[in-house]
Parts: structure tokens; sequence; C-alpha cells
């Protein structure tokens, strides 16, 4: 997949490159990292702060129901030369079956985990494009390329186009009409 993006992006530049009618028609290409961006935007340090807060109450919750797992295993092991066969294959078959009732939950919670991620980067990435694309069309870019998903390995720090996202996000934000709404 990440190769076919790189062959897309390779080729449209080329496109782009080769359909200027002029010679003195220039392709300016800017780059972009939006996971960056994410991070530093304060709508992006307020979500993982929200994100860390769920986490760290879901693993406490977690934390205690493998604390009382353990203990019954160590029950069990203790209990398994007193015990009957019939009472000892009981035993086992709850503590199996609450192991996996716990690993169940942790796939769940980390399904929530990053469905919540989505929802929360998502409307911060719409209004980051939006962004951009006032960047590309008033700055005379011919295209903004992500640089993590580009196959970018290094760029002239004249073409990054990052910290002035990240700017234009933030002062967006501050005046209302940038930033991504709080969710509730």
């Amino acid at each position: 997949m990440r190769f076919c993006r790189i062959i897309a992006v390779t080729l449209a530049t080329v496109v782009l490159a080769g359909s200027a009618t002029s010679v003195d028609a220039q392709v300016k290409i800017g780059v972009v990292d939006l996971q960056r961006a994410i991070n530093e935007t304060e709508d992006g340090r307020q979500a993982k702060r929200r994100l860390k807060k769920v986490f760290d109450e879901r693993q406490q919750s977690l934390n205690k129901k493998q604390e009382a797992l353990k203990a019954q295993k160590e029950s069990l092991e203790r209990q398994q030369d007193v015990l009957s066969q019939d009472a000892l294959k009981k035993k086992v078959e709850k503590y199996q079956a609450d192991l996996m009732e716990l690993q169940n939950e942790y796939v769940q919670y980390q399904e929530e985990l990053s469905t919540k991620e989505g929802e929360l980067t998502q409307k911060i990435l719409e209004k980051m494009q939006a962004i951009l694309r006032r960047i590309g069309q008033t700055d005379g870019y011919t295209m903004i390329i992500e640089a993590n998903e580009g196959g970018v390995v290094w760029v002239p720090s004249n073409l990054d186009l990052t910290d002035v996202l990240i700017q234009r996000y933030n002062k967006q934000a501050k005046s209302g009409g940038g930033g991504a709404k709080k969710p509730k």
C-alpha cells in the first residue's frame, strides 16, 4: 500500500512537471508532517490529554482485574493437591473464563481508544487540510505532500510547511475560526 502511494506521488510529480506549458512555469512543492502538526497544535495536545485520561482510567481497571486473576491463579496452584479432580477442574475452567474475559475487555478497550483517537484527530485533520488548501492556493504551490505518506526521506526546511500549518491552525483556533470543536 505504501509503495503504491510512493509510485502515485512520483507519477503525479512527473505529470505535473511535464505539463508546464511555459518555460517560466515552475513546479512548487511543499511538504507537511501532519502527525507532528496534530501533536503540536493546542487542539491536538488537548485531544492527547483526553485520550490519556481515558486510557489511564481503563488501565487501572484492567490492572485490578489482572491482579485478581493473578491471586486466583496462585490460589489455584496452592490448592491443586488438596482439591478433588472435579473441584479442580471447575476452578481451572473459571480461571480460564475469567482470563478470556479480561483479554476480550482489553481488546475492546484498545478498539474504543483507537476509535476515539480517530474521531478526535479527524476533526483536527479536516481543519488542517482546509488551511493547507489555502496555503497552496495563495502561495502558488503545485502540490503539498504529506511527509509520512509520500515517501519523503528528506526535504529542505524552506519546503517544509509544518510549522506554518501549526501557527496558522493555532491562530485560527484562538480566533474561533479554525480549531476543532471540543467533543462532548
